[in-house]
């Protein structure tokens, strides 16, 4: 029952162990239990637990502490702390304890006091030099946990510690010009860090302005009365033994611009006003330009007025001026730390001075083609008003009439790609200049110029070089040039030095004797080194030289033969019989090496075709029949060396005839057929063999089998006593192949054998030199009618019977005994 209730509530009732688990109760209430003893007789009374009993998990010792560290080591102290257990054993913890062991002895040492609840300690009081490690346990009511894992071991010196940085400063500093500033921090180490202040990469060094001030502790980069000069990325650097740390500011030391770059342009210049521009100051004091201040002055007065203060661009205009007065402008730039000093124009006077533009200078014609020409011209002075459009005009040399070349306005461009010309016609051209005053005065006539496409030299040769070379020539090959000039090219001239000479020689003397791009210069010196070069030549003249890269020695050039198979010389090649075998490859060697076909090492079949060309050989049979199979061999020699390849040619055809075709256990009504594989499968695998027969009073063959794969057959159906002949052939995926023929007809009739011995063989007569013999017929007679019986006699004590003679009957006389 609960500890706060009256009613007892049964647990179980059929208990026979002296133990029972009661269970649905709540944890943290208390409860009673009592319990009884029962026979049959009844129940007896019931004992009841002393005292109430609180539900909770039972208690044990806590589990180890976690996370034990060493925090910090002096030459004589160690700092540790340590988190508490994952479970504390189901009751708080009261106390830990912390124990140390110096390394070489066994035991821990109780080093805490007691009632120690903080998880921070101490140790002090400890020999510089000794080295121990620690453990740590947790206490609740039940007692002692288990230690945690021990310590690395720990020797007492004085730590060190990597560098640390803590800056006053931030990332970006403004300061006005003439104002100071200081960068400052605090740092620490162990051992104690070295401090050095960059500027830009490079070290600060102490002068009049700039102070560094360095404590243990703390530190600080001073500068007094900064100029722009000090503007830049400042770093601090604190390193020591185990590491660096490093502190960065842009420092932007601010002022107001300089003045704006002149000198002032007049771009405009009217009755009433002025259009004028500038240039933005070299210096904008570190901070952006947020406005430019222009004032305009009569230049016979002292008084400036203001035109405008809120302008950013670069120009301006000056409106409500005088006709006739001069005027002065001046231009201040702005920015947000101050105004600059001012930038202050020429005298310059209000007055229309518009008018026509003038006349161009004589336009120059150029890029000629057979029905265009460009047009090209220099601006005239526009007369004071910007210039708005140019007129081109062309007319043929000999007209009068000018005609405009379009319609549509030209501008700003000062030239024109006059379009529609005809072929063969001479033009001239010229050019007028119109602002809106109007059109001013045309230039005068260009050069006159021929409509047609124009033939210039054209570009040098592509890659000049030596591709072969004998005792006494070189063999030159080029690409034609990227420009022909707008000319045909008439053919190449190549010329040649010898190394160390300073004259070239032509190896020809006119381009039309070279139309290709390759030559052979013959009638050289066999051990000399030459130079080459080649032009390419058109109706305008010869291009520049393409000289060949290096000097050539003339001397015959060996090169060991090279075999470049084709596809058709694999190791395998088939061919159909009746189709053409082609065997080919491509042949290179100098000089060209010497070609042979071989066949078995054999020569080839006269039918084959051998062709050899200067880059290759190629082997050709024509309607070709299985014996034309076998391995060619293609050998290749120079002097530098030969090589070989070799390819198997099957020629795929129908089957050779099958072998020793043989007849056995002929019956009278079948016999059994067998014979051996062709020789010759015909490059293919046989897929059936047909057997036939004939009668040979018949002239028609009689298929019994065409489509089985064995060796052998039982022929089945047959006529007894009448005689057969037999074929067969085999087939594969070309066709079938000729017949195997039985030499000589077989009968059908059931084998002889020989009959079985007489019976009852006695004597019924005797006398001196003769004695009469009877006896009755075999059995069996082996399957064939009787024809005689054999007669012998032996000499009682001989070896050997002697033959008497063969008779027909059943009796016989025995004489000369």
């Amino acid at each position: 029952r609960e500890s706060d209730h009256r009613a007892w509530t049964p647990v179980t009732y059929t208990v026979t162990r002296q133990n029972a688990t009661v269970q649905g109760l709540t944890e943290g209430k208390a409860y009673f239990f009592r319990i009884a003893a029962e026979n049959i007789i009844g129940m007896g009374p019931f004992t009841e637990t002393t005292k109430e009993i609180v539900i909770r998990d039972p208690i044990t010792v806590p589990d180890r502490p976690e996370d034990l560290e060493v925090k910090a080591v002096t030459k004589n102290s160690v700092t540790l702390t340590w988190n508490p257990p994952k479970y504390n054993g189901g009751s708080d913890i009261t106390m830990y304890v912390l124990e140390s062991r110096l390394i070489g002895k066994e035991k821990f040492h109780k080093v805490t006091k007691e009632k120690m609840l903080d998880r921070k300690f101490t140790v002090e009081g400890l020999k510089e030099g000794d080295t121990y490690e620690y453990r740590v346990s947790a206490c609740n009511i039940v007692g002692k946990g288990k230690p945690s894992f021990c310590t690395k071991p720990i020797t007492c010196k004085d730590e060190i510690a990597p560098p640390s940085l803590d800056l006053d400063f931030r990332d970006k500093l403004i300061v006005r010009v003439g104002e100071a500033f200081s960068l400052t921090g605090r740092y620490s180490g162990k051992p104690t860090p070295k401090v050095t202040w960059l500027k830009d990469d490079i070290v600060v060094k102490e002068d009049d302005r700039t102070k560094i001030k360095t404590t243990p502790t703390t530190l600080c980069l001073g500068v007094l009365k900064s100029v722009r000069e000090d503007s830049g990325k400042y770093c601090v650097t604190v390193e020591n033994s185990t590491g660096s740390r490093k502190g960065f500011c842009q420092v932007n030391v601010v002022d107001r611009p300089s003045p704006p770059v002149g000198p002032v342009i007049f771009n405009e210049v009217h009755k009433d006003h002025m259009v004028v521009s500038w240039k933005p100051p070299l210096d904008d004091g570190g901070s952006e330009i947020t406005n430019y201040i222009v004032e305009k002055k009569d230049a016979h007065r002292d008084l400036w007025m203001p035109v405008t203060s809120a302008t950013v661009k670069t120009t301006c205009k000056i409106p409500k001026l005088l006709e006739g007065r001069e005027y002065q402008i001046r231009i201040y730039a702005e920015n947000l730390y101050g105004i600059s000093d001012p930038l202050i124009s020429d005298e310059m006077k209000a007055k229309d001075r518009f008018r026509v533009p003038d006349a161009p200078e004589q336009p120059i014609i150029k890029d000629v083609t057979k029905d265009s020409a460009v047009v090209v011209w220099n601006k005239p002075y526009d007369g004071g008003k910007p210039i708005t459009n140019y007129i081109v005009e062309k007319k043929e040399t000999m007209a009068t009439r000018w005609v405009r070349v379009t319609k549509d306005p030209i501008f700003p461009s000062t030239q024109f790609k006059v379009p529609d010309l005809l072929e063969g016609c001479q033009y001239e051209f010229r050019v007028s200049a119109e602002n809106e005053i109007g059109i001013g005065d045309p230039s005068p006539p260009s050069k006159p110029i021929f409509a047609r496409d124009p033939i210039a030299k054209p570009s040098p040769p592509i890659n000049p070089e030596a591709v072969d070379k004998t005792k006494n020539s070189v063999d030159l090959s080029w690409q034609p040039p990227r420009h022909d000039g707008n000319g045909k090219i008439i053919g190449y001239l190549v010329e040649y030095q010898k190394v160390g000479d300073e004259e070239w020689k032509k190896a020809n003397f006119t381009a039309d004797s070279c139309p290709e791009t390759k030559y052979k210069v013959t009638g050289l010196t066999e051990g000399l080194t030459y130079k080459f070069r080649v032009k390419a030549a058109n109706a305008a003249g010869e291009s520049e030289p393409a000289y060949v890269p290096d000097p050539v020695e003339v001397k015959d050039r060996l090169e060991p033969p090279e075999l470049i198979l084709d596809a058709n010389m694999a190791r395998e090649q088939h061919v159909k019989a009746g189709d053409t075998l082609r065997l080919s490859a491509v042949i290179k060697g100098v000089p060209f090496p010497k070609v042979s076909w071989k066949k078995e090492d054999h020569e080839v079949s006269p039918k084959a075709d051998i062709e050899v060309t200067g880059v290759g050989s190629k082997l050709e049979i024509r309607n070709t029949v299985h014996e034309d199979g076998g391995i060619y061999s293609l050998t290749v020699e120079n002097p530098a060396g030969s090589k070989t390849v070799s390819v198997k040619v099957i020629v795929l055809d129908k089957p050779g005839p099958p072998r020793n075709l043989q007849i056995s256990e002929v019956r009278s009504d079948s016999c059994y057929i067998t014979w051996m594989e062709p020789e010759d499968d015909g490059g293919s695998v046989i897929t059936n063999y047909v057997v036939e027969r004939k009668d040979v009073a018949s002239p028609q063959w009689i298929a019994i089998s065409s489509s089985s794969k064995k060796r052998s057959h039982m022929a089945k159906y047959l006529m007894e006593g009448t005689q057969y002949l037999f074929r067969v052939a085999a087939e594969n995926q070309y066709g079938r192949g000729p017949y195997v023929e039985t030499l000589k007809p077989i009968k059908a009739i059931d084998p002889l054998h020989p009959p079985g011995p007489p019976k009852n063989l006695h004597h019924v007569d005797v006398d001196k030199t003769e004695v009469s013999l009877v006896w009755n017929r075999p059995d069996r007679d082996g399957g064939a009618e009787i024809t005689g019986y054999l007669v012998e006699y032996q000499e009682d004590g001989a070896d050997e019977w002697t033959k008497f003679q063969t008779v027909p009957m059943l009796d016989c006389v025995v004489t000369g005994l």
